[in-house]
């Protein structure tokens, strides 16, 4: 259990108030609370905080698992069951009933994947389904695999979907290599090919750096086309280090003076690039997003964040989660540390030093909520650990603005 918390948020769906909240939604359905572990933790202190569970619930057949969640904000949500204390709306869902990812239940169920199959003319004979990822509320993703042929089914919140299909389109058209978009539905599902080759966090488990020229990162990115530019623009992770600063500090409340400071620093030397930058940029560029194969990057994932900024958004990004998985005693840790020692100088070239530096410090932050989100054991230190890569950040890029960009980037001992 996650532990003491002044929030009031998150102290509702984290602490001795679950067991109620759950049975709200047990009982008019005939299941009894058995037992419960927080699974996922997203807070957003003054908007919405969600929280997810892994539930023991007897029924009247038998007792087993299953994942539900619950979101707590001042806002009544519009569908949905619905517990109030008169200031607050907690809504409470079972997976994968989420009720902003309606077409979620329809990708769950080998009938209902059969018919969406179907519909795009592909056969769906012998359909067998893993969920691969499931963040409450934003979306998930299903693996399908048929007799024939192996797809990925995404579920996004419908207004999205349109959207992002379009993205696909246009990056495929353009030569990138993107998962190619098999066709989408009203309620949030989009349908897409797989790709060839391992993600590049698996492949730096070898203890290398994967690639053999990490001047290809570069030139992928550089390919992206000129139409990206034109979509609406995002604030890059980075500019949002006051944000998670206080997520940091309502998890962890101990931290919160120092996260708050840096968080301080960081927005006050990103402020001179605040809305420049029209390069197409992928929004969320690190080792998870990237897939390699015989040492060369084969293709890219997850293109919903597209859009315009700065080239050191992305690569910053990509330097902080390197940064992450070398410190935190991943089994990719090795070959993140010698990554981020070849790959360094390649970067610099491409953008100023000092600013990827700081783009990386800022991303890095966002990360430190990791730990806490995922409900990781030993989360304390590991925030802990975070927040001190987000110092080391901001003082190597202090001493690449200062000219010393040729130094280390960074103490990961």
């Amino acid at each position: 259990m996650p532990g003491p918390t002044a929030d009031p948020d998150l102290a509702l769906l984290t602490g001795p108030s679950v067991p109620d909240i759950l049975g709200a939604a047990l009982t008019p359905a005939g299941g009894t609370l058995r037992g419960w572990s927080l699974r996922d933790v997203d807070h957003r202190p003054g908007d919405r905080t969600t929280a997810s569970y892994v539930v023991r619930v007897a029924w009247a057949d038998e007792e087993r698992e299953e994942t539900f969640a619950a979101t707590v904000s001042r806002r009544r949500p519009e569908d949905g069951l619905v517990v109030t204390d008169g200031d607050r709306f907690i809504q409470v869902w079972r997976f994968p009933f989420d009720p902003e990812l309606p077409g979620l239940a329809a990708a769950c169920f080998p009938s209902s994947v059969a018919d969406v199959l179907r519909g795009l003319g592909l056969p769906p004979d012998g359909v067998q389904l893993r969920v691969v990822s499931y963040r409450p509320r934003k979306r998930a993703v299903v693996e399908v695999v048929t007799e024939r042929q192996r797809l990925f089914i995404k579920i996004l919140r419908p207004t999205q979907v349109r959207d992002v299909d379009s993205r696909h389109r246009v990056l495929t058209a353009a030569g990138v290599a993107v998962p190619r978009s098999l066709g989408w539905s009203d309620d949030g599902i989009i349908v897409l090919a797989p790709l060839r080759g391992t993600p590049l966090r698996t492949a730096l488990e070898s203890g290398t750096t994967a690639l053999h020229d990490p001047a290809e990162l570069v030139t992928l990115l550089d390919r992206l086309p000129p139409e990206l530019a034109e979509l609406p623009r995002r604030r890059p992770w980075s500019a949002h280090a006051e944000h998670y600063a206080g997520v940091v500090a309502a998890a962890a409340p101990s931290l919160g003076v120092r996260a708050r400071a840096l968080a301080g620093d960081i927005a006050a030397e990103l402020a001179r690039y605040e809305g420049s930058g029209d390069e197409p940029t992928h929004g969320d560029f690190y080792d998870a997003q990237l897939l390699v194969e015989h040492g060369a990057v084969s293709g890219l994932l997850d293109i919903d964040t597209m859009g315009p900024g700065r080239r050191a958004d992305d690569l910053g990004c990509l330097l902080a989660h390197l940064s992450v998985l070398a410190t935190g005693g991943f089994p990719a840790a090795a070959g993140a540390h010698a990554a981020l020692t070849d790959w360094l100088p390649v970067l610099d070239r491409r953008v100023d030093p000092a600013e990827l530096r700081l783009r990386a410090a800022g991303v890095a932050l966002s990360l430190a909520t990791g730990p806490y989100r995922a409900q990781d054991p030993g989360w304390e230190k590991a925030t802990t650990d975070r927040v001190d890569l987000v110092e080391r950040w901001l003082e190597a890029a202090a001493s690449a603005g200062a000219g010393r960009a040729e130094s280390p980037l960074i103490r990961l001992s």
